[in-house]
């Protein structure tokens, strides 16, 4: 793993390109005038550098963000036609909560810094299968977290779903914004359709142009009005000009439209069942994409969750209100951590606290059964 660690300039830019330059690097995509950044103080303030892995043989770019000898790790999944930028204020304010940990924060493949797959589609088991081999390359002795923000969420409860006994145990996982409910089948159902009918005239068409539908600024900025909840106008310019500048930095049609069409069609709840680890959902009051009362449906579903609410927001909490959503990872964190100092080096169970619902996996499966403890609901400690 090839490492490099620079200076941050004002939370912009993407990796290897300097501030205000107009490409993406690898994939291209248009970048447009940064807008006043409200967390840029925070993100430039935040140690990071850059790490260069090969999985399964074609680049994977990820940010790693905190000190290098900081004990505790977090593997953190972005959503879809996003990088590594999208979840920088939240892993920003997480990080000075928690100066002892650390998060990579990976682009995935055919999107931001990293090549896409060779062999496979960019579906939700392609994400999965790559995901796992990324979890042995960055944390190979396990006792990390993996979260994952709307897509990304998915990806990370099908990754720890599908984990094979060999691969590493994970202590917990955090669902931010999570994808409850298939988009075909939830509230937005129409205009999910209607976003589906775009993306099939694109793959019908000579590729350039398809190409050029799928990156269209108008079609970026429909998509950012329709998810922005804030009224400050500062923070929505801001967030325009984030879908503006990484909206388009995936690799080409084909990977965009494999990763949407898993996107619109896959949920988190068909995987819940069969998770056992301490498991965090971070939802948001008025998210409309993944709405809240399916998000406690969801929570019913895992053997060992907690729901905890951002209010006053929508789909987009890790731009909206990063520091609640960092709070909430906190807090999980410290309940994990309280977990670990309570266990029975003779057992693979724990004697829980709230927070961390009370289990971690055993050596023998990272998804060992859990149990949950007196004075913890499912809804509240």
């Amino acid at each position: 793993m090839n490492t490099d660690t620079h200076p941050r300039d004002s939370a912009a830019s993407p990796p290897g390109t300097a501030s205000g330059a107009g490409q993406d690097p690898g994939h291209g995509a248009p970048v447009a005038s940064p807008q006043k950044a409200p967390y840029a103080g925070l993100v430039a303030a935040t140690p990071a550098r850059d790490a260069d892995l090969e999985i399964r043989g074609v680049r994977a770019h990820v940010r790693v963000y905190g000190e290098p000898a900081a004990p505790h790790r977090i593997v953190f999944l972005h959503g879809l036609r996003g990088d590594h930028h999208g979840l920088e204020p939240i892993v920003a304010h997480l990080v000075r909560r928690r100066p002892d940990v650390q998060v990579y924060v990976p682009d995935l493949p055919g999107f931001g810094g990293s090549a896409p797959l060779r062999d496979g589609v960019h579906d939700i088991p392609g994400y999965a299968g790559w995901t796992a081999d990324l979890l042995t390359a960055l944390v190979p002795e396990g006792d990390a977290v993996l979260a994952g923000h709307s897509f990304g969420s998915i990806v990370a409860a099908a990754t720890v779903a599908a984990s094979a006994p060999e691969a590493p145990v994970l202590r917990g996982l955090v669902l931010v914004n999570p994808i409850a409910t298939a988009a075909l089948a939830g509230p937005r159902r129409v205009l999910s359709a209607v976003t589906v009918g775009v993306h099939r005239l694109a793959a019908a068409l000579p590729e350039r142009v398809g190409t050029g539908l799928l990156r269209h600024p108008v079609f970026t900025r429909v998509a950012s009005v329709a998810m922005v909840t804030t009224d400050d106008r500062d923070l929505r310019r801001w967030i325009h000009a984030e879908h503006d500048r990484y909206f388009s930095g995936f690799a080409d049609r084909r990977t965009l439209l494999e990763a949407f069409h898993a996107s619109v069609g896959t949920d988190v709840a068909g995987y819940a069942p069969t998770i056992g680890l301490p498991t965090l959902l971070v939802a948001s009051e008025n998210d409309d994409v993944a709405p809240l009362p399916s998000q406690r449906v969801l929570e019913g579903l895992f053997a060992d969750a907690r729901l905890a609410v951002v209010p006053r927001v929508g789909h987009l909490a890790h731009y909206e209100a990063p520091d609640a959503v960092a709070e909430q990872v906190e807090r999980f964190l410290a309940g994990l951590d309280g977990a670990a100092s309570r266990r029975d080096p003779r057992s693979s169970s724990t004697a829980g606290t709230c927070g961390s619902a009370g289990t971690t996996a055993s050596a023998a499966t990272p998804r060992a059964s859990s149990r949950r403890w007196p004075g913890c609901t499912r809804s509240r400690c």
